[in-house]
């Protein structure tokens, strides 16, 4: 059975950026917490919001489209906290912020391996 598009470009994207957040660059997981939590000294509940998810650049309420040029591999906490913003800032915006605050020690609940 063929992946559909959007699993494909997360795949890829996730491979390309050697399995890093685009935001905050932690490792992400894509297939078992567990094994995450036991490969980096996290509790499992730690290690959830590290999962792999596919993140538009462009929204697709904005006109973003899902294809590979617009999709990058980001962790469900930053995917998740860009959205939730009342206007979500530009990818360029919000990843000048967040790697200011991974920089402060002051974005995910702990730090797996050298980021």
């Amino acid at each position: 059975m063929a992946m559909k598009p959007l699993i494909k470009y997360r795949s890829t994207a996730f491979s390309r950026q050697s399995g890093r957040c685009f935001y905050c660059g932690y490792p992400m997981w894509t297939d078992s917490p567990e094994r995450y939590a036991q490969q980096h000294g996290c509790s499992t509940k730690q290690a959830k919001p590290l999962q792999c998810t596919a993140e538009h650049l462009v929204a697709r309420q904005d006109g973003g489209k899902d294809a590979a040029s617009n999709i990058v591999a980001a962790c469900r906490a930053c995917n998740r906290r860009r959205h939730q913003r009342k206007q979500a800032p530009t990818p360029e915006r919000y990843l000048a912020l967040v790697q200011s605050r991974v920089r402060k020690g002051g974005w995910h609940d702990f730090r797996p391996g050298a980021v």
